[in-house]
């Protein structure tokens, strides 16, 4: 005999996603965009070497310019840059970028994570440095935002990477703390930020951006979307 639920509805059914959640180590898996969901890392360099061209007549050396990515403002950024002509490099830079969104690709496997983590009932979200309208311009682009609970722009925080506070603001929105939750991202701004806000990190090597000695501190580091499952 099927018994019912007050609400009509079968018991195990009911109790099926809270039974899932509730054997997964983490319900709340936060992302970081570029270089972590995102392939993005050709395309940020090509923007702020022809920015530094167009406006300061001058290569930037790569390696200068990767460092950065991932952390502060874009703004900020600039200034590391040159700090006479931030708001003219800034512009300039944007205005190379953005048409390019319309070249942007998940990294392979990445939205059979977002999938498989959705399925099983976690809470998932987006904490990235990108302004609302490159977030927005990326996200209609791939289709992330069917998995998404929270988004987290830089524009929601005062601070942004490596401080805490995007990531305390992902979790406010999603009434969760900081001993629930993970977060997955490429950087060294990602791991510094995941552990000043208490959450449990995880760097990922294939975004191109920086490198697997930049992971240091993340409390595990994986190389495919199967070994990211795997830690998840």
């Amino acid at each position: 005999m099927c018994h019912e639920s007050p609400t009509g509805l079968d018991a195990k059914a009911v109790a099926g996603p809270v039974a899932t959640i509730a054997r997964v180590r983490f319900p709340v898996v936060l992302f970081d965009l570029d270089g972590t969901l995102v392939d993005s890392g050709a395309i940020i360099l090509a923007s702020f070497q022809h920015a530094a061209r167009a406006v300061l007549d001058r290569d930037v050396p790569a390696t200068e310019i990767l460092a950065r990515v991932g952390g502060t403002s874009l703004h900020e950024q600039m200034r590391a840059i040159d700090p006479d002509r931030v708001d003219e490099l800034v512009s300039v830079y944007r205005e190379h970028n953005l048409p390019l969104a319309e070249t942007l690709e998940a990294f392979e496997g990445i939205l059979d994570v977002l999938e498989q983590l959705h399925d099983e009932g976690r809470r998932l979200g987006v904490v990235t440095a990108k302004r609302r309208e490159s977030l927005d311009l990326a996200l209609a682009r791939i289709p992330l935002g069917p998995y998404l609970d929270v988004v987290i722009a830089s524009e929601d925080t005062a601070r942004h990477k490596p401080d805490p506070d995007p990531l305390l603001e992902a979790l406010r929105r999603l009434d969760a703390t900081p001993a629930e939750a993970a977060y997955v991202g490429d950087s060294p701004f990602d791991v510094r930020a995941a552990k000043a806000a208490g959450m449990f990190m995880v760097g990922v090597t294939w975004g191109r951006i920086h490198g697997r000695e930049a992971l240091d501190g993340a409390d595990a580091v994986v190389e495919t979307a199967e070994e990211l499952l795997g830690i998840l």
